[in-house]
């Protein structure tokens, strides 16, 4: 089974809420126009990745605008869409959240980002999640996270027992730690056997370069799709019925011994 798969490495306003829902939208709209079955958008694309007071403001109260947008693009065009994140708001706590659409417009799926970035004290700003997710879009056994998540793979490795072929990374990685972005999503494709789609911004955050550099990597770590750091939409296919044979071949599943670790 092969599918298509929609990159939208989206510039981002930080804080420029309006204009980021219209840019968005634009986006999703250029790229159905080359016919794939998955768009996908980065991380916080409504609010940028800048944690200040008026977050809670500017976050969508309980994800209805993102959500509702989501799904009617996703029944105009008939295509799967994994929204990227959206800051949200929901029992006067924001969350950093992904919402993801069928074809016919149904949210199928939910997820909190789990783990805030301390650094940038996303941690003090954002509530984090207390679940992972797991979802079939055109019966693909699908998961993801969402940006520094990735650095933490007992979470990725718990979904992917469960059964996942597709995985996905929005992100917003600054262009400082662009070499950790590209090994660390490669090296989750590879040890867990699956396709990885890893979106992430571009421009700039305030005085931080979000580093671009979006991937579409297959089960051995090879990439489909590599974008630069600009903003972009591309489109690469992945060809499912190879994972079967990677995993037969290396059958980590199978070799793991989980009594021992």
């Amino acid at each position: 089974m092969k599918k298509k798969i929609a990159l939208v490495q989206m510039n981002i306003a930080a804080g420029e809420v309006e204009q980021n829902y219209a840019h968005a939208t634009e986006l999703i709209e250029t790229a159905a126009q080359q016919k794939p079955d998955i768009i996908v958008l980065p991380e916080t694309w409504n609010t940028g990745f800048k944690m200040t007071e008026k977050l809670p403001q500017d976050a969508d109260k309980n994800g209805e605008r993102t959500q509702t947008m989501l799904s009617e693009l996703a029944k105009k065009h008939d295509v799967n869409i994994v929204g990227g994140s959206v800051a949200i708001l929901r029992n006067d706590k924001v969350y950093n959240t992904t919402y993801v659409v069928d074809r016919k417009g149904n949210v199928i799926s939910e997820f909190d980002k789990i783990h805030g970035f301390s650094p940038a004290k996303e941690d003090q700003y954002f509530q984090g999640g207390d679940h992972t997710h797991r979802f079939f879009l055109d019966d693909i056994p699908c998961s993801s996270v969402i940006c520094y998540d990735i650095r933490f793979p007992e979470i990725i490795r718990k979904t992917t027992l469960e059964g996942v072929d597709l995985f996905f990374v929005p992100a917003e990685w600054p262009t400082l730690r662009l070499r950790h972005w590209e090994l660390l999503n490669t090296v989750r494709a590879i040890e867990n056997q699956m396709f990885l789609c890893a979106v992430n911004s571009s421009g700039f955050i305030g005085k931080v370069e979000a580093a671009g550099n979006s991937l579409l990597l297959d089960p051995w770590g090879e990439e489909i799709l590599h974008l630069g750091k600009d903003e972009e939409i591309a489109v690469g296919t992945i060809d499912l019925s190879v994972i079967q044979e990677i995993r037969n071949k290396i059958n980590v599943f199978r070799d793991r011994r989980p009594e021992l670790y």
